[in-house]
């Protein structure tokens, strides 16, 4: 399995790049999947429902099937956060996936970097940014420096770049 990171601080346009990147890399024959960091309490489940109330009332896992999709809801009740590691372990096999987020964590990142948003990089701090998408030129950088609107340029980066994860050396490196 193959990773890269999108790491930025909020506003920036990690999302919306995603969006956009994702359909070139399937349209180049890619199978990709996504975990996506949430800073906050979310809920993906809707109150109401039978799956919902299972969780509410102290189920540990909810697995909710249909002939469209599958989704497994895991409540942490107090444990601690699930480390990058452990959730890609939890992915499907796939060609490449994308991590947005987990800015903190030891895999290659491209920084999403957008001049309105007024906040410092993070690449000088993080030796595991590979490059930065920024929507103004930034010739200092001393990482490769891509147009945040060319989604094709990106995505020749995330070939050429995306990393093979080992997740034992990951965990215990």
């Amino acid at each position: 399995m193959r990773v890269m990171g999108f790491a930025g601080w909020s506003g920036a346009g990690k999302t919306t790049l995603l969006a956009r990147l994702i359909p070139v890399l399937v349209g180049r024959g890619l199978k990709v999947s996504t975990i996506k960091h949430a800073h906050h309490a979310f809920d993906v489940d809707v109150p109401g429902k039978d799956s919902h109330t299972h969780r509410v009332v102290g189920a540990s896992e909810v697995l909710v099937a249909s002939a469209m999709r599958w989704a497994l809801m895991h409540e942490l009740r107090g444990a601690s956060e699930p480390e990058l590691p452990e959730l890609l372990s939890k992915l499907a096999p796939v060609d490449l996936v994308l991590v947005e987020g987990f800015k903190r964590d030891r895999h290659p990142k491209i920084e999403i970097h957008r001049a309105e948003v007024g906040k410092p990089f993070l690449y000088p701090a993080d030796p595991f940014i590979a490059a930065i998408a920024s929507d103004t030129p930034l010739p200092e950088a001393p990482v490769p420096v891509i147009d945040l609107d060319d989604a094709e340029a990106v995505a020749d980066f995330v070939e050429a770049h995306a990393a093979a994860v080992n997740l034992v050396e990951w965990r215990t490196g």
